[in-house]
């Protein structure tokens, strides 16, 4: 019997040899044909949708979607087969800074033009374009929506300044929207949190609320690059749009803002009063071409020549670099600047220095 089962073996080895190769091709097979499948698939799914419909789809674009929420919008208008393939071949091409607006696209478009539309930001035409500069506050913000939707001015304001709808953003923008815009040192709530940038609309009927709240949202988009930075300088958004809006209204063309940055910094450090003049034009409402030495004595805690520390909150929007200065400014001694007629700035370190500039560049000194 032993015998018979030894002349067996190597049968049986021949078998499991044959059974071992069978499996492994099977498995290869398997993969090799998943592969296949998953390769036609993916390149069917960044087709056109329909090659032969050129049907306009309008698609807009919120300001600060994410790529996620993207994707998921061109599936749900028909644009693309399947959002999920579309999200990680945008990441695969370093794709995915889009352009927010009001597009215009259509189901024999590819996914390679789509992409090249929404990062160009070609948007089709608006019936609204707001364009907010750098550097505005909340009352010329009003001003700017009022002449493009024909709203009124006054209308516009009592939405900014509606305290149901704030204790909606701040419940929705937690970080960054807090409980300190509602100080009641604050002159409004929401000065410095409408982000400046240019922001389209097809209907002159947009709800107020909507416009500013997209402003709202691209704010909390910009500063969200920042939070680690903001973090490990023990910084809140409210405290980095103060610093950064007095350097906004402070900057020339030709200013170095990290060199401003360093000089309110330093003065902060050594408790010297910051004594800046658009804060003086801030308290007192107006817009004026020069600051006189009266208007230093008006009482309210935006007067940095009367009180110490920065404003209780911001006085303008800032653009990014302005935010920038503010959390990486150079590391100076500077303790005094000024700007000349033409827009040059210089620093110095002492008010001995500083005195002997203004005389040098400032012929049109401040008078009674």
């Amino acid at each position: 019997m032993s015998k018979q089962l030894y002349l067996q073996s190597p049968e049986r080895k021949r078998r499991l040899k044959k059974s071992i190769i069978f499996m492994i091709l099977a498995f290869f097979l398997v993969i090799g044909g998943a592969a296949v499948g998953i390769y036609f698939f993916v390149q069917s799914a960044l087709q056109p949708v329909d090659k032969n419909d050129r049907t306009p789809v309008q698609v807009s674009i919120p300001i600060g979607s994410s790529l996620s929420v993207i994707a998921d919008q061109l599936e749900e208008k028909g644009l693309v087969k399947n959002a999920e393939v579309f999200k990680y071949y945008v990441k695969y091409k370093g794709e995915g800074d889009f352009q927010a607006g009001n597009y215009s696209f259509n189901q024999a478009m590819t996914v390679d033009e789509l992409i090249e539309i929404m990062k160009t930001g070609k948007v089709v035409a608006s019936e609204v374009e707001l364009t907010i500069p750098e550097g505005y506050q909340l009352s010329q913000i009003a001003e700017i929506i009022s002449k493009e939707t024909g709203r009124n001015t006054s209308e516009i304001l009592k939405v900014m300044n509606d305290p149901t709808f704030i204790k909606q953003m701040i419940k929705k923008y937690p970080e960054l929207l807090t409980e300190e815009i509602l100080a009641e040192q604050i002159k409004y709530p929401l000065e410095g949190y409408l982000y400046p940038a240019t922001y389209h609309y097809g209907d002159k009927k947009t709800p107020i609320k909507e416009i500013i709240e997209d402003m709202i949202k691209k704010t909390d988009s910009v500063l969200a690059q920042y939070r680690s930075s903001m973090a490990a300088k023990k910084m809140s958004a409210h405290q980095l749009l103060t610093m950064s809006s007095l350097i906004e209204k402070e900057a020339t063309e030709k200013a170095d803002r990290r060199k401003i940055s360093s000089v309110f910094y330093n003065r902060l450090e050594q408790n010297m009063p910051l004594q800046t003049d658009p804060t003086v034009l801030y308290a007192l409402g107006k817009h004026k071409s020069r600051v006189y030495y009266k208007d230093l004595k008006v009482d309210s805690p935006y007067n940095t020549y009367k009180v110490k520390g920065l404003t209780p909150g911001p006085i303008s929007n800032s653009g990014l670099s302005s935010i920038e200065a503010a959390l990486n400014p150079e590391q100076t001694d500077y303790l005094y600047f000024l700007a000349s007629p033409a827009g040059d700035v210089y620093y110095s370190k002492t008010l001995e220095e500083h005195n002997q500039l203004k005389e040098k560049y400032i012929t049109d000194a401040k008078q009674q």
